[in-house]
């Protein structure tokens, strides 16, 4: 079996640096050059994944094809090497404790004393290649979360220093991410936050090959060469990566640095020349793009944009698949009313509800979809963006006032959606397959009537009411294999669908997830129902 290659990222000074998208655009990187990529998250804090974990605190779940509940990096990951990735990629200090403990329980250790090392640290190392052999890769990329200094990192990187000590240096590097910040006040540059991450890390037995230097400011090479010198790396191997409008444009921008070369050198991987073609062309087409389209985003999470990350990216995917820009505006769907509805969405040229749980400010998401429904607005539902429009519907057009959902109300007279009832676990989620009612809308959109999507819900439409809708324009478009159903469209309306599943985690910024495309391009070019064409 081959030996797979492994990429440490770590992070220095301060969080929030950009620490997933430099991994992220090496793996591109190295994707472009023929290599196979597998990337991980090791994520320090104690749950034992961020599915209970509040979007408000933590942002979106990312959901992985095998159902995985992972924190929302690896979205960027799987847009940037357009890989889909796995349990295997998701690490946190409570699920290794967990494996640990039940371990010890059952009467795995033999009556050992269990203590950090080696039993967790051997715990860590077994899910670093465990990722490797799971996925075959070439190179293995692990971002380690937090920031080095802090207590809850410290297993984790303890473990990394130890895979250095059992693969050897030819099959390890270590990239360190820091901040260079600019003292307005002295009009300068200071590295010494720099050296003084560095000094901590190799503290820890770790000794950075690659130094990556987060700044709004462009780095002189003096200042480089300081640099290189005090945390004793290669002149080359200190990297500048400027604030960038556009993240996509990062992969170049290491290109041109040679990162990926410097890499490929010292693991002496044999490896055809970059090819970024395809990455230049989308580049170059958001740099083109003409005019811009407003969308509202109606939520309940809205006061923190990853709380819908994947969502914002996959509608300015949607974007660059039509040569456009798209403005986003989240809006509270708590302060909705009948009587500001129209103030607040009217100057929107689309309306998008992504997912959530719980009843908290469902009713002015409800009056926001009856907006979207008879202004004719464009419309995407997510999750529980469709659920409430078969409440809304049924309510406002069917007129059963008492329609609603079990989860919204436990006693409500007439549950249209109801609690998962078809498999032994409540929550449905990964990737499951579903079958489109041929000619509909949205099987013209896929072009195909059997595709995948991932899911992540509890809650479901009943059966029970399936027939209430045989005669009105609201039509039941799509099903699983066990006849839950998936989507649901408006006849006699430009553009109104809305799915149970998430199709943004699917959508990558080469190749826009279709149905966020074809609602860019609805909205874009301005259709009637009668000329919509796909």
């Amino acid at each position: 079996m081959k030996q797979a290659k492994f990429i440490f990222v770590t992070g220095g000074v301060v969080s929030s640096l950009g620490k997933g998208i430099n991994a992220s655009c090496i793996g591109r990187l190295l994707k472009s050059r023929g290599l196979k990529v597998f990337m991980q998250k090791f994520d320090p804090y104690i749950n034992v994944d961020p599915s209970n974990m509040s979007p408000l605190q933590h942002g979106e779940v990312f959901v992985t094809e095998d159902g995985a509940e992972a924190d929302l990096d690896l979205g960027h990951y799987e847009r940037f090497i357009d890989e889909n990735l796995n349990k295997h990629a998701t690490i946190t200090t409570g699920k290794i404790y967990l494996r640990v403990i039940e371990k010890e329980r059952s009467g795995g250790y033999g009556g050992q004393t269990i203590q950090v090392i080696p039993h967790i640290t051997n715990a860590i190392k077994n899910a670093i290649y465990n990722g490797a052999s799971s996925s075959g890769a070439d190179v293995v990329i692990t971002e380690v979360g937090g920031t080095v200094g802090d207590i809850e990192s410290l297993p984790f990187l303890e473990a990394i220093r130890q895979v250095r000590r059992e693969l050897g240096q030819k099959n390890t590097i270590y990239v360190h991410t820091t901040l260079v910040p600019y003292i307005a006040a002295a009009k300068e540059l200071k590295t010494k936050p720099t050296q003084h991450s560095v000094k901590e890390l190799r503290s820890l037995g770790i000794n950075p090959d690659i130094i990556m230097l987060r700044s709004d400011k462009s780095i002189g090479v003096e200042q480089k060469k300081k640099i290189a010198l005090f945390c004793d790396v290669e002149d080359n191997c200190v990297i500048e990566v400027k604030d960038r409008k556009n993240i996509y444009e990062i992969p170049v921008v290491l290109k041109e640095q040679k990162v990926d070369e410097i890499i490929c050198n010292h693991f002496d991987l044999p490896c055809g020349e970059s090819d970024l073609t395809d990455w230049n062309f989308m580049i170059d087409k958001v740099n083109h793009a003409k005019g811009e389209v407003n969308i509202a985003l109606v939520g309940k999470y809205v006061s923190l944009k990853d709380a819908y990350l994947s969502v914002y990216e996959a509608l300015k995917h949607g974007g660059i698949e039509n040569g456009i820009n798209v403005k986003i505006d989240p809006i509270d769907s708590e302060t909705i009313t009948r009587g500001n509805v129209k103030n607040i969405l009217g100057k929107y040229k689309g309306i998008i509800v992504p997912g959530g749980f719980g009843e908290r400010a469902i009713e002015g998401i409800i009056i926001a979809i009856e907006y979207a429904r008879c202004e004719k607005k464009p419309f995407l539902g997510i999750c529980l963006g469709m659920q409430l429009s078969i409440i809304e519907f049924t309510r406002n057009v069917l007129g059963y006032k008492e329609a609603s959902s079990r989860e919204l109300d436990n006693d409500c007279l007439m549950p249209v959606i109801d609690i998962n009832q078809n498999q032994n676990h409540p929550l449905r989620i990964g990737a499951h397959a579903i079958y489109l009612e041929e000619g509909s809308l949205i099987s013209k959109i896929y072009n195909n009537n059997e595709i995948s999507e991932r899911h992540r819900h509890r809650y479901e439409f009943s059966n029970s009411y399936i027939n209430l809708y045989d005669k009105s324009d609201l039509k039941l478009t799509g099903k699983s294999d066990k006849n839950i159903i998936e989507t649901i469209e408006l006849n006699n309306h430009p553009f109104f669908i809305a799915v149970q599943f998430h199709p943004e985690f699917k959508s990558r910024p080469n190749r826009a997830h279709p149905l966020f495309a074809q609602f860019i391009k609805i909205i874009k070019n301005g259709s009637e129902v009668h000329n919509v064409k796909i």
